[in-house]
């Protein structure tokens, strides 16, 4: 008998495994399924950020367009990068002392500013845009001046 009994506990055994398997073969397959939807989902919510990004971008910066050709302040729309100060002063060819002169700071404003350590304000955002449209005689010239 107990060999019947170790036959029987052992097929027992094996057909349950088989069972536990095709149920885990099918869970595996429906959560593959689903990993691949969620993925597919949060591309999809990634594009619509942008997409929501880029609108809200458009929408804010059209009033503000709007408003500097009604205006006679244009200051709103003024942009700061610090590269292209510190690529301006070297096409140039000045110090930041005279740098800071034509604009109207201090040769340690500009390091900073270039650097990245401050921002200019709204006022010296306009006499960086005036720097900005000078030529190499303009600037010798307002530099002589002074």
């Amino acid at each position: 008998m107990p060999n019947i009994a170790s036959i029987l506990k052992t097929e027992i055994s094996r057909v349950a495994r088989k069972e536990v398997r095709t149920e885990i073969e099918t869970l595996k397959k429906a959560s593959t399924h689903h990993r691949a939807s969620i993925a597919a989902l949060r591309r999809q919510v990634e594009k619509l950020e942008k997409e929501l990004r880029r609108a809200l971008k458009m929408s804010s910066s059209a009033p503000t367009a709007g408003d500097s050709d009604d205006g006679a302040e244009s200051g709103p729309s003024r942009r700061f990068s610090a590269t292209r100060l510190a690529a301006h002063r070297e096409k140039l060819g000045l110090s930041a002392a005279a740098y800071g002169k034509l604009v109207g700071v201090t040769g340690q404003t500009i390091y900073k500013w270039e650097q990245g350590k401050a921002r200019p304000r709204k006022a010296q955002l306009e006499g960086l845009a005036s720097v900005r449209g000078l030529g190499r005689r303009e600037v010798a010239e307002q530099l002589n001046a002074e």
